[in-house]
């Protein structure tokens, strides 16, 4: 696919930075692999993938080039995330998530900025955009305190960005006394606190992306100083806070791009898939027939044949699907416009359903490699275990995208079914 579903502006130089950073995650894929097993078991990524992926400066592709970081466009960032997923789901889902934060960042103001990275250039960051907790106006800043799960990449970060409503303390009103908090928000966003301050409780027990370390923040009676805030509600109308004008990365629309940091390790899981099911099948091909059949070799039987081409193209499909989406989101960038609201609920259905098409894949080649698939041994069991929990993501529901663009198409407003 090379060149096509780009953003308008794509220099060869920009091709040149992306082939090679992919080419560095493709390097890792075997080193990821191996610790596949032991980042499951141990719940979280395997400390010797995340030297390695620091090492290859793949944590730092959506960092400003200000603080050394690569500030590649979302294209780029897909096709990286989703040649790691071919080794590991868990580890591509944290590179993902924590690049995700670093691009955040990126939106906010100078200071927010300097204070992660001015003193610690490969400093990480993580975090949860819904709100789990509040933040109340207090002299200089914010009182934070809260639960936040589902944090993904927490145990690998050095800073986490919180989603609060803020709430206005009594001694704000014109009573001038301080009884309370005044429940009513007067507006709600992410604050910015170091990882330091806070508590990570061991929550992540699940059957799928268990290396993810998706854990519990727990705040109680943070302070956060004021400026370090950004308000959702001018983010989601195009409004950022970083002076950086020039740097279109950070132009990019919000509520269209978050959804793109969960389609790539879902494209490159697939993609793991049809190759392991193809080397296994060949492999055996000459001396594996099918059960209860008269077929002698696997390669031969039409129902293999038809399910391998009808996998091989959903996950072309869906790459389609993401492609195009990851090209929308870094043109509008490009331009520095807020696409209307009916091209931003078809970015996001194309999200949705290029997820959907992936874990369609995985489906299929799971079935046709038969319950050999589920073997402990057998990788394939474990990257559907990760597909299928990793696409129950509350922004890439299928169903509330097609309701959001369903809702576009037909001329409604955007209402209040979804805050992205």
């Amino acid at each position: 696919m090379g060149v096509i579903l780009d953003r308008p502006g794509v220099t060869d130089a920009d091709r040149k930075q992306r082939a090679e950073l992919v080419a560095r995650a493709a390097e890792l894929v075997p080193l990821l692999a191996r610790n596949a097993r032991r980042t499951e078991d141990e719940r979280r990524v395997a400390e010797e993938n995340i030297a390695a992926l620091t090492d290859a400066g793949l944590l730092r592709i959506t960092q400003p080039k200000r603080y050394g970081g690569w500030e590649v466009d979302f294209r780029t960032k897909l096709e990286i995330v989703r040649e790691l997923a071919r080794g590991c789901g868990s580890t591509a889902w944290v590179v993902s998530l924590l690049t995700g934060g670093a691009w955040y960042l990126g939106l906010w103001n100078e200071q927010v900025q300097s204070d992660v990275w001015g003193a610690d250039p490969d400093a990480r960051v993580a975090g949860v955009v819904a709100p789990g907790g509040t933040a109340e106006l207090v002299d200089g800043g914010y009182r934070v305190s809260g639960r936040w799960a589902y944090c993904s990449g927490s145990l690998h970060a050095q800073w986490l960005f919180l989603g609060v409503p803020i709430l206005r303390s009594d001694s704000d009103t014109d009573s001038g006394t301080d009884s309370g908090t005044d429940s009513t928000p007067v507006d709600f966003g992410s604050v910015l606190l170091p990882a330091a301050d806070v508590t990570i409780e061991d929550t992540w027990f699940v059957t799928g992306m268990r290396g993810s370390g998706s854990n519990t923040v727990v705040a109680r009676d943070v302070f956060v100083p004021r400026h370090r805030f950004v308000s959702a509600p001018r983010l989601l109308s195009g409004q950022t806070d970083t002076p950086f004008r020039d740097e279109a990365t950070y132009r990019a629309p919000f509520a269209a791009s978050v959804p793109t940091d969960l389609v790539g390790p879902q494209l490159g899981l697939a993609r793991a898939a049809l190759d392991l099911v193809l080397d296994l099948v060949l492999a055996k091909a000459p001396t594996r027939g099918i059960a209860h059949t008269e077929y002698a070799s696997q390669t031969e039987a039409p129902t293999v044949q038809v399910a391998v081409a009808r996998a091989a193209s959903l996950i072309e499909i869906a790459e389609l699907l993401a492609y195009r989406a990851a090209a929308d989101v870094d043109e509008a960038g490009w331009r520095g416009e807020l696409p209307e609201h009916r091209e931003r609920a078809r970015i996001r259905m194309a999200v949705a359903q290029a997820i959907v098409h992936a874990r369609d894949a995985i489906r299929e080649l799971v079935s046709v490699h038969g319950a050999a698939s589920f073997a402990e041994s057998n990788p394939l069991q474990r990257i559907w275990r990760d597909s299928e929990v990793a696409s129950r993501h509350a922004v890439a529901n299928p169903d509330i995208s097609a309701q959001l663009y369903g809702r576009a198409l037909l001329g409604l407003a955007e209402g209040p079914h979804s805050t992205l």
